[in-house]
């Protein structure tokens, strides 16, 4: 396969767990629904906590207090089941705790930029995370206390 000479990129992303539930975009592909955290990539020059505020006010219209980071992960799209179509792709993700800044409107739809497969946005139950198409699944087994993983988890699912 011909190596593709693209920057790497990184993405923040925020966990935000209220009363049991995480906050995701629910996205939809030819395989289904599958969903994500909230977030995308950094712009140059922003912080990525600035990323995360941003992105999560475009996602899902939820203003955000960034906390700490607490996982990282490398998506290497040729190693995954996107191979095909994210095969040029190498991305670091930051994925931060954070917490909604205001006890406002729930969000119930996507937000004023969302991106162009997501469909809606969802609170899911910590514990129904394993029954979703949710990226990085790791991650979602970290969340709901199934696996104790390090911070740095490398080229994951």
């Amino acid at each position: 396969m011909e190596k593709l000479n693209r920057p790497i990129r990184n993405s923040a992303r925020a966990v935000i767990i209220q009363n049991g539930c995480v906050l995701l975009t629910k996205n939809k592909d030819d395989g289904g629904f599958f969903y994500l955290f909230p977030g995308g990539g950094q712009e140059h020059g922003e912080e990525l906590r600035d990323a995360v505020m941003r992105e999560c006010i475009e996602e899902t219209g939820l203003p955000v207090k960034v906390g700490d980071l607490i996982h990282v992960r490398e998506y290497i799209g040729s190693n995954h089941e996107f191979s095909e179509t994210d095969a040029g792709i190498h991305q670091v993700e930051f994925f931060f705790s954070c917490e909604r800044e205001t006890d406002g409107p729930e969000p119930v739809m996507n937000g004023d930029l969302p991106d162009s497969y997501q469909v809606g946005v969802e609170w899911v139950e910590v514990e129904r995370l394993a029954d979703i198409r949710l990226y990085p699944a790791s991650l979602g087994d970290k969340l709901a206390g199934k696996r104790d993983l390090p911070c740095y988890m490398g080229d994951i699912n």
